[in-house]
């Protein structure tokens, strides 16, 4: 059956690939959160491959490879589209289009995968297998390059590192254990290739040691989630002494959020949350991104007002506009999380340094007849620079605002006094994207993100979801998406030794990637040489 699979799709001409490709493509993306079915990912990368395998030349295996992402990158960004229904009589129009250039634009990423491996084909074609069949490299240098793919992705034109293939195991912590060696980028590859690697299966269905090469790498992936139980297992955490947190979610919807006629209600509606029973046990409250939709900074009467719950010591943390004061009158506008004592002063800002195009700024201005998605007709600026807090009754922390927590190796600021953040902060206002997989998908990359780094991660979003997660990536409470409430939780220590990632970073699993792509050409080497001898 698996043979006569791959002879069929090994024969289909370039009109039969590119729908088939679009929906596997698509079909790979149930594969990720919130849906997490596995097996898709080990249907729909042999199927890629055995269709590269037909292709005839490097047109082909372009335009197969960019229906597969086109596909893919359709389903797992269709979220974005809701943003522009929230204000639909300006931004609706664009919707389709819009998300529609973007997946085409990303499915470019896996064409260029696609041509790539179609090259290395290319230059093993015809040379003796020796004990290596072509399939074998065919399939570890799709894993490969896809890695390599998916980290330049994460900082070409900004970055948008949405969905690594790695956070299809965030459902289940014992998987994603083993990022704190090699970051989810590592887990990326090791998942690619245990995905990808049954297609050796096509060619060679009574080989032995075929079968052997298909099991091998998902064989690994079961040692993984072992040793990621056996973490898991022992794994007792302690919480911080005398520090009691209150999440505050409003559920306040994105259409109503900036009008300005409801400004002092939502307002007040975060105070009043904040004041329920329960806040006298409360050291420190946090508010979403944005939480305050008019300059908290530069406003002493409401800052007096939004922390006249607070106890001595304590703290009121929450997302605001800022904008700064030159000699010229107002300057530059930030999405900035401030800080703010009991006495109304403003203890720590933090401007976001990390912005979202089109929708906190609009690159090409004078070239793109677009209008930007938030509310005014500047743009964000981006600030200098990410940093460590130090706040009065708190250890350390990373601040870090909406989509920057998806950024692998990039979540923590400079030490401060010779030591590390204890914590990560993650506020974020994922109400633009509705009741669709983008938030969820979100809370899966800061899953990810604390377990990376070994730190405790403390999620607050306008409307969902909230949460705390510890330094293994498990939720220890959360408030649902779409639910109005607050979670008093305490704050969970950090692991007491770094993780040999948070000391590498990115360049720890990059190093391991370029190794097996070195061994990868040598073997290729000493195969064409073996063809010429």
């Amino acid at each position: 059956m698996i043979a006569k699979l791959h002879t069929r799709l090994l024969g289909l001409k370039t009109w039969q690939r590119l729908p088939l490709g679009f929906a596997l493509g698509a079909m790979s993306t149930f594969a990720m959160p919130p849906w997490h079915w596995l097996p898709l990912l080990w249907i729909a990368f042999p199927a890629l491959l055995w269709m590269l395998e037909g292709c005839r030349n490097s047109k082909d295996a372009t335009l197969l490879g960019w229906s597969f992402g086109f596909g893919h990158f359709a389903i797992g960004l269709s979220w974005i589209a809701n943003a522009f229904y929230v204000d639909a009589d300006t931004h609706g129009v664009f919707a389709i289009p819009a998300v529609g250039a973007l997946c085409a634009l990303f499915g470019l990423f896996i064409a260029v995968v696609c041509v790539i491996v179609h090259h290395i084909d290319h230059e093993t074609d015809g040379l003796p297998c020796d004990r290596t069949p072509t399939a074998l490299i065919r399939a570890v240098a799709f894993a490969l390059v896809w890695a390599v793919v998916e980290w330049v992705r994460s900082w070409l034109l900004s970055g948008f590192p949405w969905n690594p293939i790695g956070s299809v195991w965030t459902a289940w912590p014992s998987m994603i254990q083993v990022t704190s060696i090699v970051g989810t980028l590592g887990l990326s590859v090791f998942t690619i290739l245990a995905a990808a690697l049954p297609s050796i299966l096509g060619p060679y269905p009574r080989m032995r040691r075929a079968w052997l090469y298909a099991a091998i790498p998902t064989l690994m992936l079961f040692i993984f989630g072992g040793g990621g139980a056996l973490r898991l297992n022992p794994a007792q955490i302690e919480m911080v002494p005398g520090i009691a947190l209150r999440l505050v979610q409003p559920n306040i919807a994105q259409a109503d959020k900036w009008r300005p006629g409801l400004r002092d209600q939502h307002f007040m509606d975060h105070v009043r949350l904040s004041s329920e029973p329960g806040i006298e046990n409360v050291t420190h409250v946090i508010w979403g991104e944005s939480a305050v939709a008019f300059a908290l900074d530069r406003d002493e009467p409401r800052r007096r007002l939004a922390v006249s719950m607070l106890r001595p010591g304590g703290a009121l943390i929450t997302g605001a506009p800022r904008a700064a004061v030159g000699n010229g009158g107002l300057g530059d506008i930030f999405n900035s999380m401030l800080v703010i004592a009991p006495d109304a002063t403003v203890a720590a800002i933090y401007d976001k340094t990390h912005l979202v195009p089109f929708g906190e700024y609009l690159p090409l201005r004078l070239l793109i007849p677009f209008p930007k998605l938030t509310e005014g007709t500047m743009d964000f600026s981006a600030g200098s620079s990410r940093t460590t807090l130090n706040v009065s009754g708190l250890p350390p922390f990373s601040p870090l605002i909406c989509y920057e927590a998806i950024f692998s190796g990039a979540v923590t600021g400079p030490s401060v006094q010779g030591h590390r953040p204890q914590w990560l902060l993650n506020i974020t206002n994922d109400s633009w994207f509705g009741n669709s997989s983008g938030p969820r998908q979100h809370l899966a990359a800061a899953q990810l993100r604390a377990v990376e780094e070994g730190l405790p991660l403390i999620r607050v979003a306008n409307t969902g979801i909230s949460a705390v997660i510890d330094p293994y990536g498990r939720i220890l409470g959360r408030i649902e998406l779409g639910q109005r409430g607050f979670l008093d939780a305490p704050l969970p220590q950090g692991l007491k030794s770094p993780t040999p990632f948070s000391l590498t970073g990115q360049s720890g699993p990059l190093a391991l990637i370029a190794a097996s792509l070195i061994g990868l050409i040598v073997m290729i080497r000493r195969r064409q040489a073996a063809g010429q001898s």
